[in-house]
């Protein structure tokens, strides 16, 4: 859990504070007049932060194609969606009369 800490005490102990959160881990929110303002989190976690980041954009893209992809499929189909069921069904049935 973050330690809460007024922007006034982070002025005093700045030092302290990045101590701290570099050192021990620990997470600090800083507030102005009892509300959160920001939050002071070691370089680690701020590393880990922009790797989740880049990998939602990257998911965010690739689903972003996806879903072009799937449309341009069903467009070329005439609007007729894809039996998914049957195919995996034509799928069992090759595989079972070749191995059969």
């Amino acid at each position: 859990m973050a330690m809460e800490v007024s922007i006034g005490k982070v002025k005093r102990d700045i030092s302290e504070l990045v101590n701290r959160v570099n050192y021990q881990g620990e997470r600090v929110v800083l507030t102005s007049r009892g509300r959160p303002k920001a939050v002071l989190i070691s370089l680690s976690d701020y590393q880990k932060l922009l790797q989740a980041e880049q990998g939602l954009s990257t998911r965010t893209v690739w689903l972003s194609e996806a879903k072009a992809l799937a449309e341009k499929i069903r467009q070329r189909r005439g609007g007729q969606l894809i039996d998914v069921g049957a195919l995996l069904h034509a799928d069992r049935t090759e595989l079972e009369e070749r191995h059969g």
